[in-house]
């Protein structure tokens, strides 16, 4: 699979447009982001592609000294407590 990068999104398919697979995220504030969508099309489910894309975010954020607030359901019940991500999740 190979993930694109778009505007505020990585993502799976032809265009941005009509992604299989994507998660969203926007600039809250100037070294935060927040995700707020991640969407896999029912063909794509169950091979780990949402964990993937989630991991394009994270790499993002740690290579731009970013922090995530996990918005949507997806990426807070994989980010919260979970220590593989603790030097990315954004403290308040």
């Amino acid at each position: 699979m190979n993930i694109k990068t778009g505007e505020n999104r990585f993502y799976i398919g032809d265009s941005e447009q009509e992604a299989k697979a994507e998660i969203t995220f926007k600039h809250t504030e100037p070294q935060v982001i927040l995700i707020n969508h991640t969407f896999v099309s029912p063909e794509l489910r169950g091979q780990g592609i949402a964990g993937k894309l989630l991991q394009k975010v994270v790499d993002k954020a740690r290579n731009e000294n970013l922090t995530i607030v996990p918005l949507c359901s997806y990426a807070a019940r994989k980010m919260i407590d979970n220590e593989k991500y603790e030097d990315v999740l954004h403290k308040e």
